[in-house]
C-alpha cells in the first residue's frame, strides 16, 4: 500500500495547493497548457492565412478532409453503440443476472445529491429507482442534502423518506455541512460526505463487504431505466478486477426534451451522441455523469471533494492510485436526465452556457493528470503518452474544431491579400470546403435519426408539429456547437490559464407543464 505522504498529489485541485515552489511552477505550467494550445491554434491559423495563404489554403482542404473522415468514423461508432443499447434494452437482465453466482449478495448504494431542486424533480428520480426490477432489499438510497439549502432541503428529504423508505433496504438522509475545510461547495463534496456517512451508519454496522457494494453517483434528475441495476450488476460480476473498474451508462438528456428550446435540445442530444461514441472507445473515455464504482475502491481512493469536475476526477485519481490499472467498462444501457431548461428563454441560454463551461472545466484534469504522471513512475511511458494525448486532444478539439471548421475556409480570403484572392484556388476554396462539409452532413442524418428513436412519449400539451421542428433543428448544429461548445470551452481554458479558478455552478432544474418553442 502506498503511503499517504507519497500520494499527496491525489488531493490537488490547483497549483496554489502545492507548498513546494518548484512543483507549483510545474503544475502551473500544466494549467496554462490547454488554453495556450487552443488560443495558439486560432492565432496560428490567422498568421498562416496572412503570410502563407496558398500553403494554408492547402492545409485547410486537408484539415476538412480529415474531419470528414473523422465524422464518418465517429458516426459508425455512434451507430454501433446505439444498436448495442437497443439490444440491451430488450434483454431481460434480471433473468440473465441470475446465472451469475453470488449476484444476490450485491448491494447498490445510490447517492442523490441535491441543493435547491424542487420536490417533484427529486421524487421523479426516486420513483424511477423504485421502478427498477432489481430487488429493492438490495438498494440503499442516500439523499444528499446541503446545509446551505437550510430547512427546505431537509424538509423535502424527510417527506420523501417517510413516503419511500419502506420500498428500499435502507433510506438515509445525509446533511452535508457547509464550509468544511478542504472542500469546495458543490456536488463532489456532497457525494463524498454521503458515501462516508453511509459507510459508517449502514455498511460497517451491518458488516456488508465493501467489495459487494456498487456506488452509483447520480445527478438529482437521473432516472434509470427498469433493468439498469440488473444490467450494471451483470457487468460488474463479469469483471475479474471489479474493484479496479468504473461502469459507465449512456446518459440520455430527454426527461424534458419536449419542453426544452431548440438550442437546448441540440446540445443535449449532442452530449448523448458523444457519450455513445465514447462507449465504443473506452480507452479514451473518463467517467461521466451517473457512473458506478465499487465501494471498496472509494474507500481506498477518496471521492474528490475539492474540485468542480468530480465525475472525471475520480477516474484519474483511481488511475493514478492503482498505477494505471484502472479502466472504464461501458454498459450500453441508458439513464435519462434533464436538458437545460429555465424560466424564460434568456435564462435558459445563460444556464446552458454556464453548464457547458462547467463541463469544460474538466480541462483542469489535464494538469492533475500530467503532474501525477511525473509522480507515478510505475505507469508505462506509452500508456502515459496515450492517455495524455487523448485528454489534451479532447479538450483542444472541444474548444477549437467547431470554430475552425466554420472559419478556416474564409481566413485566407480575408487575410491573404490581393495576390492570393486573384488565384483560382482562392475562388474555389470556399466551394471546396462547403462541399466537404456537405458530405459531413451524413453524420447529422445519423444523429437526427437516432434522436427520434430515443424520444420519450410526446406530452399531450405539445403539438405534433414539433416533430417537424425536431428535424429542422439540426440545421443549426454548427452554430450551436460554436456558441455552446467552442466558446464556453475557450472560456474555461482561459480561466485556468490565467489562474482564475472556477467554483461549482449547479444547473437549475425546474418543473414546467408547457414550454413554447
Amino acid at each position: 500500500m502506498n503511503s499517504e505522504n507519497n500520494l499527496y498529489f491525489l488531493s490537488l485541485s490547483k497549483a496554489p495547493d502545492l507548498k513546494d515552489k518548484k512543483e507549483r511552477i510545474i503544475y502551473r505550467s500544466f494549467e496554462i497548457l490547454p488554453g495556450l494550445l487552443s488560443l495558439g491554434t486560432i492565432l496560428l491559423a490567422i498568421l498562416c492565412s496572412k503570410f502563407w495563404p496558398i500553403f494554408f489554403a492547402i492545409f485547410v482542404v486537408i484539415f476538412d478532409i480529415f474531419w470528414l473522415i473523422r465524422i464518418l468514423y465517429l458516426s459508425l461508432h455512434q451507430l454501433s453503440s446505439f444498436f448495442k443499447m437497443r439490444k440491451n434494452l430488450k434483454t431481460n437482465w434480471l433473468e440473465k443476472l441470475k446465472e451469475k453466482e453470488g449476484w444476490e449478495n450485491i448491494y447498490h448504494l445510490v447517492v442523490l445529491p441535491f441543493f435547491k431542486e424542487e420536490k417533484e424533480i427529486i421524487e421523479a428520480s426516486i420513483k424511477a429507482i423504485e421502478g427498477c426490477v432489481y430487488p429493492k432489499e438490495k438498494i440503499i438510497l442516500v439523499l444528499g442534502v446541503e446545509e446551505r439549502a437550510k430547512e427546505k432541503g431537509l424538509k423535502i428529504a424527510q417527506e420523501l423518506k417517510s413516503k419511500y423508505e419502506k420500498e428500499f433496504f435502507k433510506f438515509l438522509i445525509s446533511l452535508h455541512p457547509k464550509d468544511l475545510p478542504g472542500e469546495i461547495a458543490g456536488k463532489g463534496s456532497n457525494v463524498a460526505f454521503a458515501i462516508k456517512l453511509a459507510e459508517r451508519e449502514i455498511i460497517e454496522p451491518l458488516k456488508i463487504p465493501k467489495e459487494n457494494v456498487l456506488v452509483s453517483n447520480f445527478d438529482i434528475d437521473t432516472r434509470p431505466y427498469p433493468d439498469y441495476f440488473s444490467c450494471l450488476t451483470f457487468y460488474f460480476l463479469s469483471q475479474k478486477e471489479r474493484e479496479k473498474t468504473a461502469f459507465q451508462p449512456i446518459p440520455l438528456y430527454n426527461n424534458n426534451i419536449w419542453l426544452a428550446p431548440m438550442f437546448s435540445r441540440i446540445v443535449a442530444s449532442s452530449a448523448t451522441f458523444w457519450q455513445m461514441m465514447q462507449q465504443e472507445r473506452p480507452e479514451m473515455a473518463t467517467t461521466f455523469s451517473s457512473h458506478a464504482i465499487c465501494l471498496k475502491t472509494l474507500s481506498e481512493v477518496e471521492y474528490p471533494k475539492n474540485v468542480v469536475s468530480d465525475d472525471s476526477r475520480i477516474f484519474w485519481k483511481a488511475f493514478l492510485f492503482y498505477k494505471g490499472n484502472f479502466k472504464i467498462v461501458p454498459i450500453f444501457y441508458p439513464v435519462s436526465m434533464d436538458a437545460v431548461l429555465a424560466k424564460g428563454f434568456l435564462k435558459t441560454v445563460i444556464n446552458q452556457y454556464k453548464q457547458q463551461r462547467r463541463w469544460a472545466w474538466g480541462c483542469s484534469d489535464i494538469p492533475f493528470l500530467l503532474f501525477g504522471f511525473l509522480k507515478v513512475k510505475e505507469i508505462p511511458f506509452f500508456t502515459k503518452l496515450k492517455k495524455a494525448f487523448f485528454a489534451i486532444e479532447g479538450f483542444w478539439s472541444w474548444a477549437t474544431c467547431a470554430l475552425l471548421l466554420a472559419i478556416l475556409g474564409w481566413l485566407p480570403l480575408i487575410f491573404g491579400g490581393q495576390t492570393f484572392n486573384a488565384t483560382i484556388f482562392a475562388y474555389n476554396l470556399p466551394r471546396i470546403t462547403q462541399l466537404l462539409m456537405t458530405f459531413a452532413m451524413v453524420g447529422l442524418l445519423i444523429g437526427g435519426a437516432i434522436s427520434f428513436t430515443i424520444l420519450p412519449p410526446k406530452p399531450k400539451s405539445v403539438s405534433s408539429l414539433k416533430y417537424f421542428i425536431f428535424v429542422f433543428q439540426w440545421i443549426f448544429l454548427p452554430l450551436t456547437l460554436i456558441i455552446f461548445g467552442s466558446f464556453p470551452a475557450l472560456d474555461a481554458q482561459i480561466h485556468l490559464m490565467v489562474g482564475k479558478y472556477m467554483g461549482f455552478w449547479p444547473t437549475e432544474k425546474i418543473v414546467l407543464k408547457e414550454k413554447n418553442e
